[in-house]
């Protein structure tokens, strides 16, 4: 089997996991870059593209978020896995964010904002999309000489 054939063989539902877990590594690699280590759970921190609040503690978290998605992104069972655990994760974490986002109080400890919260809904339909796309029907290859 050649690397071709592997690659084809991915689920769509892998590449996304892989693509959300670059994604979320990379995000919180540049909130480092902004915020620093200090003020490492703050309820309020810096703005990541305008929009979004993070702080240290907010950029570890999606540190482990990109690291477990580019870690379970294959095979499909794992990547599936990945899915439900992004959105219970970020399901809890927006219904945490509806009563402390935008408060400057220490039960923010993760610097959440509207922002956030609406980019968590986003996450759990996302991570529901990993976990129940459908399965492809299995192609029946030519026997082989």
């Amino acid at each position: 089997m050649t690397s071709a054939d592997r690659t084809s063989e991915r689920h769509p539902a892998q590449w996304l996991a892989l693509a959300i877990g670059v994604t979320y590594a990379v995000v919180g690699l540049v909130g480092f870059a902004l915020t620093g280590f200090s003020g490492f759970a703050e309820p309020s921190g810096e703005l990541l593209l305008g929009v979004f609040e993070i702080n240290p503690l907010h950029n570890v978290v999606h540190l482990v978020i990109g690291v477990a998605g580019v870690a379970l992104w294959r095979p499909l069972a794992r990547a599936r896995l990945y899915g439900w655990l992004l959105a219970a994760g970020y399901g809890l974490t927006f219904l945490f964010g509806l009563f402390v986002a935008d408060r400057e109080e220490p039960a923010n400890f993760l610097a959440l904002n509207q922002g956030d919260n609406w980019l968590h809904v986003f996450s759990v339909l996302a991570g529901l999309a990993i976990a129940l796309w459908p399965a492809r029907a299995a192609r029946s290859r030519p026997a082989r000489p």
